[in-house]
This record gives structure tokens, C-alpha cells and sequence, in this order.
């Protein structure tokens, strides 16, 4: 039996054990993985200014309920609670992140809840956060999982929120790591479902996400980029 077989289980989708279950679902991988020098090698010594860059532009408004699709490795999640005293959901399929997450979180506990779903079906109920933040999500889907994504950020974000998205940016032409053909195919291998990410247009996704729920982007996507445009971060405000 394949190895990644046997972290099917409890709800994991078929792809995410297929492609990443020696990055996410490994009890050995998530304790290495979590350290901050790997996180920042992982996206070229890039973690800290993607992390001031997203930190941003979280929603600090008393009140704010805020929604962080998927857990992550690194201090984005307890970082998040530096710029707003606010209530935090956080959500993963997987239970060891969940309980990862919820070590680095200790002192905050009563403001953060975890919940295990997974993001293509969530069990929250309409129009009910203010901002929902995705750090590095998009490219690890496939077409099919990021749609059922965008369908249901659509369906739990109110009129007049928010969402913050922080991920590589277009098909980076004219950056060394991607004309560089070994660097371009180690992260296409890494990262099965990039290259189809490159090319896809996200503000024109959730535009079409949102109308079906009968609302509407306010306007065009404030994006800052990084690393010579390899990264961006993306705020859309609803109108």
C-alpha cells in the first residue's frame, strides 16, 4: 500500500495525503516544519516581510470576527492577535495542525477557536465573518478544491468585509527562480498544483464567487508584492 494512503482517514481529502502528507499530516513533519528558520527557508527568507505585509491589513475593528482558512507553520496565528484584540476562528481538516495551532495559542485561548472542517465545505453560517485570511492556501488545492473555496468564502463573508489572501503571485516570468528551469520544476514537483495557480486570475474567481451569493467586490484588490514579485499579498473589501 502506499505510504500516503494511510493518512486517508477522519475526512483528509484524497489530495492533500497524495501530495502533502509528508508536509502536513506527518506527526515528525509538523514538528519540523513549524521551526521559524525552516518556514523561512521554505519561501526564500521571504517569511517575515510576507508576514508585516499581511499583518497589515487585518480587519482591527472592535468586534471584528475574523476566519483563518487552514492553519499554518510559523507565527502568523498568534501574530494575528498583536494587531486586534478580536475574536479569531481557525479552521483545518487536520487534527495534528489543529493541535499545533492550539499550542502556539495557550495564552489566547479564550479568544481563538479551532475547529476541525475542511475549507471546501464549511459548517459556518452565512455571512458570518468579517475577514477571512488565507496564507499560502490557493496553491495547494486543485481547480476543482479551490473552487468549492472560493464558492464557500463567498457564502460566510458579510457585505462590507474583507478578505485577505497571501500567495505566490502570477506566472512570475522574469524571476530567476522561475526561468531558471531545475528551481521551476523542483517547485512544480513540491507543489503539484502551482503552475495551475499561476495562471489563475483570483480577483475575477471571487468576483464570480460573490455574485452568486448576490454581493460584490468594492473596487479593485489592494495587492503589495514581494521578492521581486514572486509573492503578493491581496486585500479585497466588499462592497
Amino acid at each position: 500500500m502506499a505510504i500516503y494512503k494511510r493518512f486517508i482517514k477522519g475526512g483528509v481529502p484524497e489530495y492533500l495525503a497524495h501530495h502533502y502528507w509528508w508536509a502536513y499530516l506527518w506527526d515528525k513533519s509538523i514538528w519540523f516544519f513549524d521551526h521559524q528558520p525552516v518556514v523561512n527557508a521554505i519561501l526564500f527568507g521571504q517569511y517575515d516581510e510576507l508576514l508585516r505585509k499581511t499583518l497589515r491589513h487585518v480587519d482591527a475593528r472592535s468586534g471584528a470576527r475574523l476566519l483563518q482558512l487552514t492553519c499554518v507553520y510559523g507565527k502568523l496565528t498568534p501574530s494575528l492577535f498583536r494587531n486586534a484584540d478580536n475574536e479569531v476562528h481557525l479552521c483545518d481538516v487536520a487534527t495534528g495542525q489543529l493541535q499545533l495551532a492550539r499550542g502556539k495559542t495557550q495564552d489566547i485561548a479564550r479568544l481563538i477557536h479551532l475547529s476541525r472542517m475542511n475549507a471546501e465545505t464549511l459548517a459556518y453560517a452565512n455571512d458570518a465573518f468579517d475577514q477571512l485570511i488565507l496564507f499560502f492556501l490557493f496553491h495547494e488545492l486543485p481547480p476543482e478544491a479551490r473552487q468549492n473555496v472560493y464558492d464557500e468564502m463567498a457564502r460566510v463573508l458579510k457585505p462590507g468585509g474583507s478578505v485577505l489572501v497571501t500567495e505566490y503571485a502570477a506566472t512570475p516570468h522574469h524571476h530567476p527562480l522561475y526561468r531558471f528551469p531545475l528551481t521551476r520544476w523542483i517547485l512544480g514537483t513540491l507543489e503539484p498544483f502551482l503552475p495551475g495557480f499561476w495562471q489563475e486570475d483570483v480577483t475575477a474567481k471571487l468576483d464570480e464567487a460573490l455574485r452568486k451569493q448576490g454581493k460584490s467586490l468594492a473596487g479593485e484588490p489592494h495587492v503589495e508584492y514581494c521578492f521581486g514579485g514572486f509573492y503578493r499579498v491581496m486585500r479585497y473589501d466588499l462592497a
